[in-house]
């Protein structure tokens, strides 16, 4: 007689049945928590601790005497006060905005330009232009500034060479770092030049995933190359543009070691100073660490407003999608 076997029986008011990822979830409660310690405690140590400390030292008196053992004084909202009443504070704020707009939006168009290039080479000059990208990648910013210093030379660089042959007008000893507009634009140029590797890479990966079908059917409805980029390919890597372009107005708003060898090798510094470089002028070169940490406050501060509105953007676009 065969055996008749009864349906299990619905679960109560809908409520679905466990998956196995939940009796895990019951099993080990912890383990989530347990595999991110080790990363929590390394940015408690070493990103936390000391942001409190900076935070803690732009609220006292904190000069060149207490770096030699004496006490510091609480003076409340002072540094924040001298800091954001000085005229030249607010003119290097500017000049940084300025130069981070600049540098960003050449890298983010050069590096999507190169990744959109690698998707169309042969397997061959695809290499060859990576292994170009990651020496460029490769180099410190310090060391690449210098070369690009001797190209900006005023007496043997290249770059006063080719125009004296181009334009037939002697250009030997024009300094291209006296003149703050120069320097800025030498500085862009050295900035973009360190930073697009990593868009280029980043953007060429996320470029290899939309799908060929898709690509493909739209050239066949007679969308030009242009119209398949902005319509499909972009919305497909829009979040990793975002990524890119947050990292890079982080990056290159606190730019510290491209300008300050500048300065080094033929820039004014009293014109040409940077936030990182101002912050570190205040900080050691006039030892009023207090009011270094207040600047170093206020850039934190403007860096986490601009990284929360595109992280907030960015998840607006995908739950809308």
């Amino acid at each position: 007689m065969a055996t008749v076997i009864a349906p299990a029986a619905p679960a109560e008011h809908g409520t679905p049945e466990p998956t196995p990822a939940d009796a895990r979830r019951r099993r080990f409660p912890w383990a989530p928590v347990t595999l991110l310690t080790p990363a929590l405690i390394m940015l408690v140590v070493f990103i936390g601790w000391p942001l409190v400390q900076l935070v803690v030292m732009s609220f006292q008196e904190f000069g060149r005497a207490q770096i030699f053992g004496a006490a510091p004084e609480f003076i409340g909202l002072d540094n924040y006060a001298a800091v954001l009443t000085d005229p030249e504070f607010w003119a290097v704020l500017a000049r940084s905005i300025a130069l981070c707009v600049v540098s960003v939006a050449a890298t983010m168009a050069l590096g999507i330009l190169i990744a959109v290039l690698m998707t169309k080479l042969s397997a061959a000059m695809r290499t060859a232009v990576s292994v170009a990208l990651l020496l460029a990648w490769a180099m410190p910013a310090l060391t690449g500034t210098i070369v690009w210093g001797w190209i900006f030379d005023t007496q043997y660089g290249l770059v006063n060479w080719v125009l004296t042959r181009l334009t037939g007008t002697d250009w030997t000893g024009h300094s291209w770092l006296i003149d703050p507009v120069s320097f800025f634009a030498v500085a862009a140029i050295i900035i973009t030049w360190g930073a697009v590797p990593f868009v280029a890479f980043t953007a060429y990966a996320g470029f290899t995933q939309v799908p060929d079908e898709v690509m493909e059917a739209a050239s066949l409805d007679g969308a030009s190359g242009f119209a398949r980029f902005r319509l499909i390919v972009v919305p497909y890597v829009r979040s990793i543009l975002l990524v890119l372009l947050i990292l890079q107005i982080i990056w290159d708003l606190r730019v510290f070691a491209q300008i300050y060898a500048l300065q080094s090798i033929g820039g004014v510094r009293a014109e040409t100073n940077t936030i990182g470089v101002y912050i570190y002028s205040v900080s050691m070169a006039s030892g009023d660490l207090g009011a270094g940490g207040a600047i170093s406050v206020i850039l934190v501060a403007v860096l986490l407003l601009v990284s929360g509105y595109w992280i907030r953007t960015m998840l607006r676009q995908e739950e809308q999608s």
